[in-house]
């Protein structure tokens, strides 16, 4: 393999790295792995689906570790919800696929800075909400077919996208039922592998994520290492400092895909 081969596919398993930390310690990964993929010449619906394949793994681990601590979220089963991300993240794996490609290339820059704005102002505004409902006096009573058809609506934006679906998720539970974000949290990672293994096996068999197969084991590989070392630094780093870096990302990474456009 040519030197350059090397030195590019050393560069994408130290962004998946990147990418398996940051999402280890409180997500943000697709805003390193997309553009770092699509900068290896695949194209941008190509390498969407290549990074919610090699992002796999992690998500798949991180409902492992919190299979013991899973809640119902709004009066629904944790099957019943698992199914629903399931169904919707195929439905946006779909989507990505059938689309024209120009429309999804178009769309990223906008993708990005919603996701951006989630990870900015998604958990304070969930915050700020429920402590003026809770000092009104009210409560929260959605049904569970609300929740199930929200939760499909945010699946499919997965499959479709990822960026900050977790944030989505958690504003939303947060929002409408008062659910505290560390309670809902390992629900979050457990429904983000649901919905990114539907995803996946459709894309390992109708995309081309698979005729890049060294790109896509780097990144698979360096995402995996990155999860792990990202679970021992969560422990040791301030929470504010690292969603600091991850929001410097998003903000660096959704101007740059603005100024290219």
């Amino acid at each position: 393999m040519p030197e350059t081969s090397l030195v590019l596919l050393a560069g994408v398993l130290l962004v998946g790295v990147v990418a398996g930390t940051l999402n280890a310690v409180g997500g943000g990964g697709t805003f390193v792995a997309l553009p770092a993929l699509v900068a290896t010449g695949l194209s941008p619906v190509t390498a969407n689906a290549s990074s919610t394949v090699a992002l796999l793994p992690g998500a798949l681990a991180g409902a492992w570790v919190y299979r013991r601590e899973l809640a119902p979220v709004g009066g629904t089963s944790t099957p019943v919800l698992t199914t629903t991300s399931v169904i919707g993240g195929a439905l946006g794996a779909g989507l990505l696929l059938v689309l024209p490609s120009a429309s999804f290339s178009a769309a990223v820059p906008w993708l990005l800075a919603f996701a951006t704005a989630l990870l900015a102002f998604g958990r304070p505004l969930s915050r700020a909400l429920s402590t003026r409902r809770t000092a009104a006096g009210g409560s929260v009573a959605l049904s569970p077919r609300t929740v199930l058809v929200a939760q499909f609506v945010v699946a499919v934006y997965g499959g479709y996208f990822g960026g900050a679906v977790g944030i989505m998720m958690l504003a939303f539970w947060s929002i409408g039922l008062g659910l505290d974000a560390a309670a809902g949290n390992p629900m979050r990672i457990a429904q983000l592998a649901a919905l990114n293994l539907s995803a996946t096996v459709l894309f390992l068999f109708a995309s081309d994520a698979l005729r890049t197969p060294a790109v896509l084991v780097a990144m698979l590989v360096g995402a995996v290492i990155g999860g792990f070392a990202g679970a021992h630094l969560a422990r040791r780093l301030p929470a504010r400092l690292l969603r600091g870096t991850i929001l410097t990302i998003a903000v660096s990474m959704t101007v740059l895909y603005f100024l290219r456009g």
